[in-house]
């Protein structure tokens, strides 16, 4: 779990926290009706969102590593 939140920020946590509400109090103030697919819609758009930030944030450190590794290499030539 820890490695998992060193990969979202504060800003992140709160747009997590903040969907998550207002998807709960649209639902307790809609019930279930057609209005809820909307919502749902939108809960799950967001869901994406957040997925893709996380493996974003997981090539991009993946590829930091990399290119360590590469100066790495070049230094010891040197």
């Amino acid at each position: 779990m820890k490695k998992m939140m060193e990969h979202f920020d504060l800003g992140s946590m709160l747009i997590i926290a903040v969907t998550f509400i207002l998807f709960s109090i649209a639902l307790f103030s809609t019930g279930f009706t057609h209005d809820l697919f909307l919502e749902a819609g939108v809960l799950l758009v967001s869901v994406k969102l957040i997925i893709m930030a996380y493996k974003n944030s997981r090539a991009n450190q993946k590829i930091m590593q990399e290119l360590y590794a590469i100066k790495k290499i070049l230094t010891k030539r040197q």
